[in-house]
C-alpha cells in the first residue's frame, strides 16, 4: 500500500478540516491554509482568497515542492512557502495546518511560548510550542523564521501572526492545532486564577517516556522543577492552618453566645 492516501480522499479531508477550523473560530474570513503531501514532489493545498469554511474539492490546488502549480484553476496562498519549507526540512511530515486561533495567537502577540508543564496530554501529543520571530506574511522571511524549530517540535507560534502545526497526516496536524489552542486557553485561565501547580520533573520524565513509547520523537521538553512537591506541601499546611483558625474562632464565638 502506498504511504500516501488517495488524492480524492485527501481533497475531501482538506475541505473537512477547513470547515472545522472555521467553525471553531481558528480562522476568520479567508485566513489560514492547509496542505497535504501526496507524493515525493506533490502537495494539495488550499487556494488564496477563499474561506476555509466553504471550500469544495475543485477549489484546491496541487503544487510541486518548489511551488509551481501542477493542477487546479486557482492560485495557492502566498503562505504556501512555509508549508513547503516544512516538507523540505521534514520528509516524514505529510500535512501542515496554519491558523489564527485566538488564545494561541494572543500568546504569539505577547511573546509568550506555550511550554509550561501543566497538561499531560499536551506534553505527550503536542510538546512545547516555541515562538518564531516576526516575519512579514507571504514572504520568504516566514519559512526562514521557522526552520530552526522544524526538527525538534510539532508546532510553532508565529510572532504577531498565528500558529503552524504539522504531522504524519492531516488529522494529526489539525489535532495538534486543537491541542495548542486548548493548552493556551487552560494556561490563560490559570493566569486569571493566579495559581498553577506544574508537574514536577519525575512526572514530566514519565510522560516523555510515554511519548517515546508511542513513537512520538519530537515535541521538545518542558521546563520542570523539583520544588513543586515542597510548595504543594506548604499550600496544604497553610490550608490546614486556616481551617484550624476558623474552627477556633467559631468555637470562641459560640461560647460567648451561649453565656
Amino acid at each position: 500500500m502506498s504511504q500516501y492516501m488517495s488524492e480524492y480522499q485527501v481533497k475531501k479531508d482538506i475541505c473537512e478540516i477547513g470547515r472545522r477550523m472555521y467553525e471553531k473560530g481558528f480562522v476568520a474570513a479567508n485566513d489560514g491554509n492547509i496542505s497535504v503531501k501526496v507524493g515525493p514532489n506533490a502537495v494539495w493545498t488550499t487556494p488564496t482568497g477563499v474561506s476555509k469554511g466553504f471550500m469544495t474539492p475543485d477549489m484546491l490546488v496541487k503544487v510541486s515542492l518548489d511551488g509551481k502549480v501542477i493542477e487546479g484553476k486557482n492560485k495557492p496562498s502566498s503562505e504556501i512557502k512555509m508549508h513547503l519549507r516544512v516538507y523540505k526540512e521534514r520528509p516524514d511530515v505529510k500535512a501542515v495546518t496554519h491558523a489564527h486561533p485566538p488564545v494561541a495567537t494572543a500568546y504569539a502577540i505577547a511573546g509568550i511560548p506555550l511550554e509550561r508543564a501543566l497538561l499531560p496530554e499536551a506534553i505527550v501529543n503536542l510538546g512545547t510550542v516555541p515562538i518564531a520571530q516576526y516575519a512579514t506574511p507571504g514572504t520568504n522571511e516566514v519559512p526562514d523564521s521557522i526552520v530552526q524549530y522544524l526538527k525538534d517540535y510539532n508546532a510553532v507560534l508565529l510572532a504577531n501572526h498565528g500558529a503552524l502545526t504539522w504531522g504524519d497526516d492531516l488529522y494529526q496536524a489539525y489535532y495538534r492545532m486543537e491541542t495548542l489552542e486548548y493548552f493556551g486557553t487552560v494556561l490563560l485561565h490559570t493566569r486569571m486564577i493566579g495559581r498553577a501547580n506544574e508537574l514536577d520533573c519525575d512526572k514530566v520524565s514519565a510522560l516523555l517516556d510515554l511519548r517515546k513509547r508511542l513513537g512520538l520523537n519530537t515535541g521538545g521538553v518542558p521546563p520542570c522543577s523539583t520544588e513543586n512537591k515542597s510548595s504543594l506541601a506548604e499550600d496544604v499546611e497553610k490550608e490546614q492552618l486556616i481551617k484550624t483558625i476558623v474552627e477556633k474562632v467559631t468555637e470562641s464565638v459560640l461560647q460567648k453566645l451561649n453565656k
